[in-house]
């Protein structure tokens, strides 16, 4: 496990790396991966400029709209689509319909233009707006969930205090731990975890990964952890699960790059 979580970084840069050597951007049709789909949300999210918690919530609802369907049952990037658009809306960080059906028409299909005021765009528009109203339904129209960032924000603010500016500023633990959180949203397993576990385990992953150390924490007591303190509901056992779930993200990504 220890080996992991040295190697989480290796791989998070090897990911990042081939993204910036691949000439050709992913073509969503012909890659069949677990993680494609959420790939394409997060890439529309880029082009629409939108905040990071908002593409955050927008996974969330497309990730929990599958945790009640088939997948099979229904096209998974016009769902990403209408997430983007739904998430925009809850955040108070709206986009456009038509922002939101271009970057997606032109993101599925390379080199493709913006579509015109015709039939296909006003298909697309109609599609997407159907779909925000299934997926309100589908989720029982409770579209208000608790994010991890505010936990983070808060235990970043905390930690950093504990650990003192010197150390805090030698390595980037603030934005790596963040990285990883929204990275974490590209899986379905963020849904398995309480968003105060999963705050703590992304910056506990960040520590682990530039090998810093919590002062006056004895790592080998479940009771002496120093994340204890913030969340003493999580065990031991629960902590890797997630750092582990966490890590599972890059190794679906570089699957996929390899493609």
């Amino acid at each position: 496990m220890m080996k992991n979580i040295v190697d989480v970084l290796s791989l998070q840069n090897r990911v990042q790396e081939t993204k910036i050597q691949k000439t050709k951007p992913t073509d969503y049709r012909k890659i069949d991966k677990i993680g494609i789909v959420a790939r394409f949300l997060f890439e529309c999210a880029i082009k629409l400029e939108i905040k990071p918690l908002t593409s955050a919530c927008a996974a969330i609802i497309y990730h929990r709209f599958f945790k009640e369907v088939n997948t099979s049952d229904y096209d998974e990037y016009l769902i990403a689509a209408s997430s983007l658009y739904m998430a925009g809306k809850i955040q108070d960080d709206p986009v456009k319909i038509r922002d939101v059906i271009n970057v997606a028409h032109c993101t599925l299909n390379r080199g493709a233009s913006p579509l015109e005021l015709g039939d296909e765009y006003w298909s697309m528009r109609d599609a997407i707006v159907q779909a925000e109203l299934l997926i309100a339904r589908t989720l029982k129209f409770d579209l208000n969930f608790e994010h991890p960032h505010k936990f983070l924000l808060y235990y970043m603010k905390t930690l950093q205090d504990w650990l003192g500016s010197t150390i805090w500023n030698s390595v980037p633990i603030a934005k790596t731990a963040a990285s990883f959180l929204q990275d974490f949203h590209h899986s379905e397993k963020i849904l398995n975890h309480k968003p105060t576990h999963i705050a703590i385990c992304c910056l506990s992953l960040a520590l682990q990964t530039y090998g810093v150390q919590v002062p006056l924490t004895d790592e080998s007591e479940e009771s002496s952890m120093w994340y204890t303190p913030f969340v003493p509901d999580i065990s031991k056992d629960k902590h890797w699960e997630i750092i582990e779930d966490i890590i599972e993200v890059y190794k679906r990504e570089s699957e996929i790059d390899n493609m």
